[in-house]
């Protein structure tokens, strides 16, 4: 315990200029008085620790006191901590772990490659939740990452969409994706692959069962295979759309990226300077409130039954907004463009 506490120093002190008792007791977890006698022990040990006195002192190591890592160009040493996922780490309870590795890295580092890998720290920074979204509630996640690691079959209660929507299964885990904020189970099942979504765990039971992996299976494979398929499943019909140049213009910052692929792979430029487009559809529900949000900037030509939905629901949001003083027409009702703006 002692020594993993020595060498957790030693590298706390190689990877900064200097140190106060009270940084490095807060660091590591102990009290001053510890550190005092941890500072003590790597001097006798030969370490050339020292002490400087008042507000700017501290603790450092003799200048060029460092264990090099060497084979690294400064490319490759930029591209190791632009790996660090540091939220990810967190969710699965190893926030601390990788916290020390970084830490351990950097301090082997020789100083001009530890000074670069500072300054990445200090300008770049990983934000994987989308606008307006809030991470899942994922309190099973570090038992499911170890079930995973040690190939445990797992008993669990699930929640899903369709019915019964309570469910019991056991399962073989074989991976986690983290995607986008939300985390996924990829699990064996009757021996199919299924995913499930985390946040839905209701309850986890880590069995002292193993399980051997499937052979060739790759997680990564799996995971492009699924998104494929997924999109095939949801997106059943077609829709042809006219759409005017600012709806064109807004269309990226309001669909999604199938979508938009669709549209610019089949848009045909009409005579009024209306781009006719043929788009995938996921269901007529959903299609409508798409539809919508580009406002005038969109009409529906194909399926009959969606213009009728849309033309439906305009009609009824038109009636509550009739009556004396409503205006049908004036500035605020023209395109405006939705792209961010500085």
């Amino acid at each position: 315990m002692r020594a993993s506490r020595l060498m957790s120093l030693l590298l706390l002190l190689q990877s900064r200029e200097r140190a106060t008792a009270r940084d490095l007791a807060a660091h590591l977890d102990v009290s001053e008085r510890t550190v005092y006698r941890d500072i003590q022990a790597l001097s006798a040990a030969g370490v050339p620790v020292y002490g400087e006195a008042g507000h700017e002192g501290g603790y450092r190591l003799v200048d060029g006191y460092r264990t090099r890592l060497t084979g690294l160009t400064p490319a490759e040493a930029d591209s190791l901590f632009l790996t660090g996922l540091p939220v990810v780490a967190a969710d699965l309870g190893l926030g601390r772990a990788a916290e020390d590795a970084r830490l351990k890295l950097t301090a082997a580092l020789p100083l001009e490659l530890s000074e670069r890998a500072a300054r990445l720290r200090d300008r770049f920074h990983l934000d994987a939740l989308a606008w307006y979204q809030a991470a899942d509630h994922i309190p099973h996640l570090t038992e499911v990452a170890a079930a995973v690691w040690h190939q445990r079959r797992v008993h669990m209660r699930y929640s899903r969409w369709e019915s019964p929507h309570e469910v019991s299964r056991t399962i073989e885990p074989h991976g986690l994706v983290s995607k986008g904020g939300q985390w996924y189970l990829v699990a064996r099942r009757d021996e199919r692959f299924r995913t499930y979504r985390i946040s839905r765990l209701r309850d986890v039971h880590v069995l002292d069962e193993s399980f051997d992996r499937a052979t060739g299976f790759e997680l990564a494979a799996y995971w492009q295979t699924y998104l494929d398929d997924f999109d095939a499943r949801r997106h059943q019909t077609r829709a042809v759309l006219r759409l005017s140049p600012t709806g064109m213009h807004r269309l990226p910052y309001l669909a999604e990226p199938a979508v938009i692929h669709a549209a610019h792979e089949s848009a045909t430029t009409e005579s009024d300077g209306w781009t006719r487009v043929t788009v995938p559809v996921e269901t007529e529900d959903q299609a409508v409130r798409d539809i919508l949000r580009l406002g005038p900037d969109a009409e529906v030509l194909a399926p009959a039954s969606l213009r009728t939905r849309v033309a439906h629901t305009l009609a009824a949001m038109a009636r509550h907004y009739e009556g004396e003083g409503s205006p049908a027409s004036g500035p605020f009702f023209e395109s405006r463009s939705s792209e961010p703006q500085d």
